[in-house]
């Protein structure tokens, strides 16, 4: 069984190259990709580019402890991600930090003041009707089945109901290609329009054909200000959609966009008639009784029954499209179904062509109205353009200087050797800059100042890798061996070494990445891949570099300033066998 052994050991050592054509092809790869990207510089974080960072921990109200969960956290971050994107603010990150933190970084460039107005708060749900509404930007939308929103008091009525309004909801188009009144498309109407007084009501292209009664209008806002807002409304401009409904109160007739299959549309919608704060609790559900799919149950606190029973028993006397109710969250209309008949009992739920996701997200909105949950500020840190620059500047001086002296060093104990560890070093940084290139829109990862630090103290790891085998190498040509032998030798022991180090290192920054907030992640993160890439450069770099060199006569032969010459590393003389005298006959001498 030995033979076989040293054969397989053989073959790999006679094929170093292999390993280094792998380890350069994947460089090339990642650099090709980092190009295609168009990502060709690590993206940078807050405290380096400019910008604001805030730090918001989750408060649950007394006896709702359990309210701070993964799934309210994150349907908050994508509340807070609506509200951030809304003011125009390219690259902003929200993300959660442990279980009770969300941090906000906003680049340079935005009010922080309004963006931390805008994050702070708490969303802003509500039941409106809807008077009216078309699509925008010349784009008409194709129908499709709606959303249909029906009591559930008992198994039974909740299917006949829904039964009997998806019958309903069969699409039709007008001549002109622009969908009629009662085309309807994926929980959201296409066009419609709802009165307190029914007898108005929504032509076909979705221009109301008459000014809102006094009670539609309710509040502050006017119903005349509120059609000249719906007239002039185009939802396929950002910057109108962001500024929709603006400044509204519940009770005012207001305007508002939404968006159905890639479309948006624009919406005239009554007083608020139901608060998001009325629904107790949102779920998506499958329903496999009906064949109704994925649908949307609520149930309601005892207020929010009441006051949903009413809007509903008004709505449902109003032929289709006059008894759509949209559900607006901050400003933007998320769904828009209709009802026919008075949903009672304190639950109800919304059915259509709902996939799980879509489901999944409108439960989420539902609920977050409903959610016993409020944000406080930790910390905010604001930093300019000019010192974030400054502190790069600080930070790539002092990598620059730590890597200097590392090169140093080896350079001056190592002499020959230093040649290795440092096309090891080049290889592993090129590896790391190409890595965080592209993590930047994979990923989201910015590399902040203690990123930085992580990356000059890896420096360090490195090297220490390199140092290992290398002394291990020296100790075996101490003990007599040529370095051939002593490379490979060398080798099993010293990766052991370096395994258990960098595995140590490795769950150090772990444990950091998993425990800690805000910006000592960027340290353990930056940490954690660089231990990683260690591993990689020496199994895969600095080793078979190592050995193909050791076939070289000016590292074979010890020349001195190989760093691997005997006389200076006081080696013993070859182990050599000596001959014993072959035994013969024995000749005895008489005297």
């Amino acid at each position: 069984m030995a033979a076989p052994k040293r054969g397989r050991n053989a073959s790999a050592q006679s094929k170093p190259g292999r390993s280094l054509a792998l380890i350069l092809i994947a460089i090339v790869a990642l650099t090709g990709g980092m190009f295609a990207s168009g990502h060709t510089t690590p993206r940078l974080g807050i405290d380096l580019a400019g910008g604001t960072s805030i730090t918001l921990r989750a408060v649950a109200e007394d006896g709702n402890e359990a309210a701070i969960n993964k799934t309210n956290m994150d349907t908050a971050v994508s509340i807070m991600e609506r509200r951030v994107n809304g003011l125009g603010v390219s690259e902003a990150e929200v993300q959660t930090q442990g279980t009770h933190n969300i941090i906000v970084n906003i680049p340079k460039g935005t009010n922080s003041k309004q963006a931390r107005d805008q994050v702070g708060t708490t969303a802003k749900l509500y039941f409106r009707p809807v008077l009216a509404t078309e699509p925008t930007g010349g784009a008409p939308a194709t129908p499709s089945p709606t959303g249909t929103p029906s009591g559930s008091p008992s198994a039974t009525a909740s299917e006949k109901a829904t039964d009997k309004a998806t019958d309903e909801a069969s699409p039709s188009a007008s001549a002109s290609g622009t969908p009629s009144a009662s085309a309807t498309t994926q929980g959201r109407a296409v066009t419609g329009a709802l009165k307190a007084d029914p007898t108005p009501s929504g032509s076909a292209s979705g221009s109301p054909s008459a000014s809102p009664s006094p009670s539609a209008s309710g509040g502050t806002g006017s119903g005349t200000d509120a059609q000249t807002a719906y007239a002039t409304l185009d939802c396929s401009k950002e910057s109108q959609r962001t500024k929709a409904g603006e400044g509204s109160k519940p009770e005012d007739t207001t305007v508002g966009c939404g968006e159905i299959q890639g479309v948006w549309y624009k919406y005239l919608l009554g007083p608020a008639a139901v608060d998001g704060t009325d629904v107790k609790k949102a779920q998506a559900v499958y329903d496999t009784q009906s064949g109704a799919g994925w649908k949307v149950q609520m149930d309601f606190t005892s207020g929010g029954d009441k006051k949903f029973g009413d809007i509903t028993a008004k709505l449902a006397q109003n032929p289709q499209p006059q008894n759509q109710f949209g559900i607006v969250l901050d400003g933007e209309v998320v769904s828009s179904p209709y009802v026919n008949q008075a949903i009672t009992g304190g639950n109800a739920e919304i059915s259509g062509s709902f996939t799980q996701q879509e489901a999944q997200g409108l439960a989420n909105m539902l609920s977050y109205g409903a959610l016993p949950l409020t944000f406080k500020e930790d910390s905010v840190t604001t930093v300019t353009a000019a010192l974030g620059g400054e502190q790069l500047e600080a930070g790539l001086i002092a990598g620059a200087i730590g890597l200097a002296l590392v090169v140093l060093y080896l350079v001056v104990y190592y002499r020959g050797l230093s040649l290795i560890a440092i096309a090891s070093l080049l290889v592993s940084a090129a590896l790391t800059y190409v890595i965080m290139s592209l993590l930047g829109p994979a990923i989201g990862f910015a590399l902040n100042l203690p990123a930085v630090c992580g990356a000059i103290v890896a420096i360090g790891i490195t090297a220490d890798s390199f140092i290992v085998y290398f002394e291990r190498v020296r100790d075996e040509i101490r003990e007599g061996r040529t370095l051939r032998p002593a490379v490979e030798r060398a080798w099993p022991r010293a990766r052991r070494t370096i395994l258990v180090s960098d595995f140590v290192s490795f769950l150090a920054a772990a444990v950091l990445f998993i425990v800690t907030v805000g910006k000592v992640q960027g340290f353990a993160f930056t940490l954690g891949l660089t231990t990683v890439l260690d591993v990689v450069v020496v199994f895969f770099f600095t080793k078979p570099l190592l050995t193909l060199l050791a076939r070289r006569r000016f590292f074979a032969d010890g020349h001195r300033w190989s760093g691997l010459d005997p006389k200076r590393l006081g080696a013993r003389p070859p182990l050599r066998r000596t001959r014993r005298p072959a035994a013969g006959p024995v000749e005895t001498k008489e005297a």
